[in-house]
């Protein structure tokens, strides 16, 4: 059986998701927890790699098993196996040669910025604290130039083995509710650490430390005309679409 399951992760004390020696991963413990609920070899692949620190509100991973077990009763047995951090949100049926990370046709990304000097308890490495003060609209208008099919190098961490780094971005947008600011882009896949790269892009046009423009930057495929990169904590994988 192949199951496709969607699941939530507060990244803050996993290393990332994929499998690493003496360190926790989610990937790790998905397996041990789909192993323990199937009570036989289960393998677990995930859609996408996260870093350390990095969230997810809509995860999607296959499992793999040779035991049959009605979707509902794999989401209620997961759930009791894993840890809070972890949860299944559902399950599904899907064809032996279904792949979470190969079928993948987009995913859409959420960056959060506590644009405030006061820290939030409850958004302590769930968000990226940046007392400086930001305007979304500009924001917004310099997010607005990545949409379109684009070479995206200078958005991608250095040292990265890539060698194609055109993607197509198809929608961006950021929102402010009170101190905090979401920044949401959707593409049909993303570079190593692109997102982060980005939003760090973003605040230093915003604050005028960039020596480019938005455009320029993507047009010189360069990474050292782009921003910092932010930091995991205000990451979260909010969608995946098949």
């Amino acid at each position: 059986m192949n199951y496709k399951l969607t699941i939530a992760f507060d990244g803050a004390s996993f290393s990332g998701w994929q499998f690493q020696k003496n360190a926790p991963t989610v990937q790790a413990v998905m397996t041990e927890a789909a192993q323990s609920f199937f009570t036989s070899p289960a393998t677990v692949t995930g859609c996408s790699r996260t870093d350390s620190g990095v969230h997810a509100d809509n995860y999607v991973c296959n499992v793999k098993t040779e035991r049959t077990i009605p979707p509902d009763a794999v989401v209620r047995g997961m759930n009791t196996l894993l840890p809070d951090s972890v949860a299944v949100k559902g399950c599904e049926c899907v064809p032996e040669d279904f792949h979470a990370r190969y079928d993948c046709k987009s995913k859409e990304y959420h960056y959060k910025i506590l644009n405030t000097n006061i820290p939030d308890p409850f958004l302590a490495h769930r968000a990226y604290k940046f007392g400086t003060k930001l305007d979304v609209d500009k924001m917004a208008e310099d997010a607005a130039y990545l949409v379109g099919t684009h070479d995206f190098a200078s958005f991608m961490a250095s040292g990265s083995k890539i060698v194609d780094t055109t993607r197509t971005v198809f929608n961006t947008s950021v929102e402010r509710d009170g101190d905090l600011i979401t920044f949401s882009i959707s593409a049909d896949g993303f570079l190593y650490n692109m997102v982060r790269i980005i939003t760090g892009t973003l605040i230093d046009l915003n604050l005028g430390r960039a020596k480019h423009s938005m455009r320029e930057i993507i047009e010189m495929r360069e990474r050292s005309v782009a921003g910092f990169t932010a930091p995991p904590d205000g990451l979260y994988l909010f969608k995946v679409n098949y």
